[in-house]
């Protein structure tokens, strides 16, 4: 069912009660180094703004073992974030309590309040509903806009909405309507591309798929499971054996619309300088692994991709964070960037950190910034987050 957004609110004289994903990198002087996540929530806290709202945001950051950690606090976060919004924005030292309450009854129409990390409160975790109701004093309404924190069941994500009217953030909602549309109403041909490491973490994934994909491409390490259940050599190559009749019964569903690499690049070693070459999936020396798709599997999936109207995109060809190995990830990066008239969807994660760091992300239609939800929704999976949100009647 559709959910309410912030579109929805009268917002004038209202605190919203913001999720945010604010969790993003940071170098070892504390500097962010990718504000992605940052930049994607700017048109939902604009419209708040530009609406008579005032802004109490919370988001976590890394994860912190034992309570309140300066290596994870929001302060950067909060500053590079008032450069972003053109105006102050204040930082109070704790999450729910006393001062946060304070700083967000004072809050007039136009001012921003970041929340110090919610992790920093072990109860956030585990969904505690005193901790939800302490946030729930911060605010009118709560607005989520979280959707990589939204297969979590936190305080700071599904708790509190029972206490305040939730709506959805511009931002969750870009993410539902595509991720959305793309499971329920897909444009065909519709494609998806699969990689990673493990078919463990993709099962459910092709298992919701098959009946609704003209083709599944896969690559990344969970092709060699794959090609190992088809009888293949694989020398030392990753290779789930715990998965291998599940892959043959994947195998056995996909018929035809399952797609594996016809060769692979492969190395004596798991390093940036080991030998490499070039073989076919048949001809895997003894002592080698497969660490990327060759240049024949790239043509063969870019001959599938062709033709295609909609595709999903979760998960690297091979270990890209290695430059001789990264070809197969960013030739598909390319291929997708070329495709003007296909409604492509990355699902976050390492496909996305592939997207950006190719500078493609501007030519793609959507680049999700939840990887572990992105894949739970493409699972089917209910996510916490977004059942908290009110629907629309």
């Amino acid at each position: 069912m559709p959910k309410q957004t912030i579109r929805d609110i009268q917002w004038q004289g209202k605190r919203a009660l913001v999720r945010v994903d604010f969790n993003v990198p940071q170098d070892k002087t504390g500097a962010i180094t990718d504000d992605a996540r940052i930049q994607a929530a700017l048109p939902t806290l604009n419209y708040l703004l530009d609406h008579g709202a005032s802004l109490v945001l919370m988001s976590h950051l890394g994860r912190p073992k034992d309570g309140p950690d300066p290596a994870y606090s929001l302060r950067p976060v909060a500053e590079h974030l008032a450069i972003l919004l053109g105006r102050p924005v204040r930082l109070v030292d704790e999450t729910v309590g006393p001062k946060a309450e304070a700083a967000a009854q004072s809050l007039k129409p136009g001012d921003v309040l970041v929340l110090e990390n919610t992790r920093f409160d072990n109860r956030e975790t585990k969904n505690d509903p005193a901790m939800s109701a302490q946030l729930a004093k911060l605010g009118d309404v709560f607005v989520n806009d979280a959707f990589g924190s939204a297969h979590r069941a936190h305080a700071s994500t599904a708790g509190v909405a029972e206490r305040l009217p939730a709506v959805a953030g511009f931002l969750m909602q870009k993410e539902l309507d595509y991720l959305g549309d793309a499971l329920t109403n897909p444009q065909h041909p519709f494609v998806a591309i699969l990689g990673g490491a493990k078919v463990s973490d993709k099962i459910a994934v092709i298992e919701q798929l098959l009946d609704k994909v003209d083709a599944i491409l896969i690559g990344g390490g969970m092709a060699n499971t794959f090609l190992r259940a088809q009888g293949y050599a694989t020398g030392k190559s990753l290779v789930e054996e715990e998965a291998l009749d599940v892959a043959r019964s994947l195998l056995a569903q996909g018929e035809d619309r399952i797609h594996l690499p016809v060769d692979l690049v492969v190395a004596d070693a798991f390093a940036a300088d080991a030998a490499r070459k070039t073989v076919a999936v048949d001809a895997i020396p003894d002592g080698w692994m497969a660490l990327d798709i060759g240049p024949a599997s790239i043509a063969h999936f870019a001959n599938r991709l062709a033709g295609a109207s909609t595709i999903v995109w979760n998960g690297p060809m091979g270990v890209f964070e290695l430059p001789p190995f990264a070809a197969g990830t960013n030739a598909i990066a390319e291929i997708l960037a070329s495709l003007p008239n296909a409604i492509t969807i990355i699902g976050g994660g390492d496909s996305a950190a592939a997207v950006r760091q190719a500078g493609l992300d501007d030519k793609i239609s959507h680049v999700s910034t939840g990887g572990g939800a992105s894949l739970e929704f493409l699972e089917g999976k209910v996510l916490p987050g977004v059942a908290a949100i009110n629907d629309r009647k």
